[in-house]
């Protein structure tokens, strides 16, 4: 079967697009205080990894914990109040399946995260497969979603497409053997060496979807 696999943040909702602010201005300010962190360091890893990943190259000043604490209080706002969802999405969706192309969300955010963008956007049991990267050993860019995604569907790699909006997330799906899509219409921080094509626009995934996929 046909699949095409997306990414959640910066794909599915924008949420991308408040992410990257609210991490500089309320979260590394206390987790690695007086340290220039580029939140594009960060984008597309799960907030587990993220932690891991701050303690590696910075000092930190919290445990893992209060990290977790402040990912929650951000996340809460953006998925619950800013967040909208992609121009045409629902249609694109419902159009995919009714041409017997499962359709996947494969994700760095934790499950209680997409239950309230699946709530909030009539989206709950709507996806063919959801996997979220707490579900498998290694996030992204390591492959593990990605391939468990293929397993719940029942794709080859060779016959699905993956969307993604970061280096990060695309790394994980052409690790997993999949053709990906590169998203540009919230913000433009996927390097465009690391997929097989970019698209800015709504109407252009659209296009590269159905010709990606038939």
């Amino acid at each position: 079967m046909p699949a095409v696999l997306f990414d959640m943040d910066g794909v599915v909702i924008d949420s991308e697009r408040y992410w990257p602010d609210l991490e500089s201005e309320r979260l590394f300010p206390e987790v690695v205080p007086d340290q220039d962190v580029d939140p594009a360091e960060v984008m597309g890893m799960n907030y587990r990894e993220i932690y891991d990943y701050l303690a590696q190259h910075y000092e930190v000043a919290v445990d893992r914990d209060r990290h977790v604490e402040l990912f929650d209080e951000l996340a809460r706002e953006i998925y619950g109040e800013r967040a909208s969802l992609m121009d045409g999405f629902d249609d694109l969706l419902a159009d995919l399946q009714a041409r017997g192309i499962a359709v996947g969300l494969v994700t760095s955010s934790p499950p209680a995260w997409i239950d309230v963008v699946l709530e909030r956007f009539g989206l709950t049991g709507r996806f063919d497969a959801v996997v979220s990267a707490e579900n498998v050993p290694n996030g992204k860019p390591e492959p593990d979603v990605y391939r468990r995604a293929l397993r719940e569907l029942d794709a080859k790699p060779g016959a699905a497409v993956a969307v993604e909006d970061s280096t990060t997330g695309a790394r994980a799906a052409t690790a997993a053997g999949i053709r990906c899509l590169g998203y540009t219409g919230v913000h433009d921080g996927i390097d465009p060496e690391a997929v097989d094509a970019v698209v800015s626009d709504p109407e252009q995934l659209r296009a590269a979807l159905f010709e990606g996929v038939e």
